[in-house]
């Protein structure tokens, strides 16, 4: 009775690590395909062939959902930039829940897949900032591929015109996700979203996520049970501040937020030293930080379809 009662404790205590073992996603895959990335469109801004190599890379890895209907190009034009019109593009990608009940609820897993227009003179890859979370995406919506959602449909959702134009502002940022905020309000999908969920500088070998000020509580609550979940807590900070990001436009719109970020990228002495530089390049990912990353989205989504 006291060896059954041992051993029972004892799986107890090792399935999170079971778990993040079984890896959904793999890590590697992720930087393989973060690497490909770079390499076919290393300075994606707005309007640069880079910019339609990069969505043309999105494109290629999901064929299947194009054919299928179930890939969405949200063309707009941002007219009031400070260096003019810009025609941007959202990517939407939609994997249908198997369950007839749950399949009208939505959780919108997103990163933007730009990079910052004012680098565009300097030898800026963002390999960190919008590169490894753009190829988390492919591979999270390879997974959903295989494995249909079980409990809320799942939306992959690559946002444009993240990045400023010049200069970081609330007119000045965002504009893919503000015309995609007000698009899903006006058509009736916003209220279908039970969490929007957004990934940004999660592939850094010494990443350690942020708590936001700006996400909705509940969701830091399961970022951090999914933490434990996934054998990956220690990967989790308590502390943060707010973020503006993405998520901002959903926010201000009802719909619960989370932004897993790490927002400090860089040396002790400088926290952000490989922000938005040229230093943010691939020498500075690892798998590992992928893989707990993956785990997390993917744990995440089996979490709010439950709650």
């Amino acid at each position: 009775m006291k060896l059954t009662h041992l051993a029972l404790v004892l799986s107890l205590l090792a399935a999170p690590l079971a778990q993040a073992q079984a890896h959904a996603v793999s890590g590697a895959a992720v930087l393989k395909l973060t690497q490909q990335y770079v390499d076919v469109a290393p300075k994606r801004y707005v309007g640069s062939p880079g910019h339609t190599a990069a969505e043309n890379f999105i494109k290629d890895h999901f064929k299947p959902e194009i054919a299928k209907g179930n890939f969405v190009v949200d063309e707009f034009v941002a007219r009031n930039t400070p260096a003019g019109p810009f025609t941007m593009r959202n990517l939407i990608v939609k994997f249908p829940s198997t369950n007839p009940a749950k399949r009208d609820s939505i959780i919108v897993l997103a990163s933007h897949y730009e990079t910052n227009f004012p680098l565009k003179d300097i030898n800026f890859v963002g390999a960190n900032d919008g590169a490894c979370t753009s190829a988390l995406l492919i591979a999270l919506g390879q997974y959903y591929r295989d494995h249909p959602p079980q409990g809320y449909s799942v939306w992959l959702l690559f946002t444009d015109g993240e990045e400023a134009i010049a200069n970081w502002s609330a007119s000045d940022s965002l504009y893919g996700s503000r015309h995609l905020a007000a698009k899903w309000s006006g058509d009736g999908t916003l209220p279908h979203i039970k969490a929007f969920i957004l990934a940004d500088m999660i592939g850094w070998k010494q990443m350690k996520i942020n708590r936001d000020g700006n996400s909705t509580p509940w969701l830091e609550d399961l970022l951090t049970k999914a933490g434990h979940d996934t054998g990956h807590a220690a990967y989790i900070s308590t502390q943060g501040q707010p973020i503006e990001d993405d998520h901002l436009p959903f926010k201000q719109r009802g719909v619960p937020v989370l932004d897993v970020i790490d927002y400090e990228y860089g040396t002790k002495q400088d926290p952000e030293a490989f922000h938005h530089t040229e230093q943010d390049t691939m020498d500075k990912l690892s798998a590992q930080s992928l893989q707990v990353s993956a785990d997390i989205f993917v744990d995440l989504v089996k979490l709010v379809s439950e709650r």
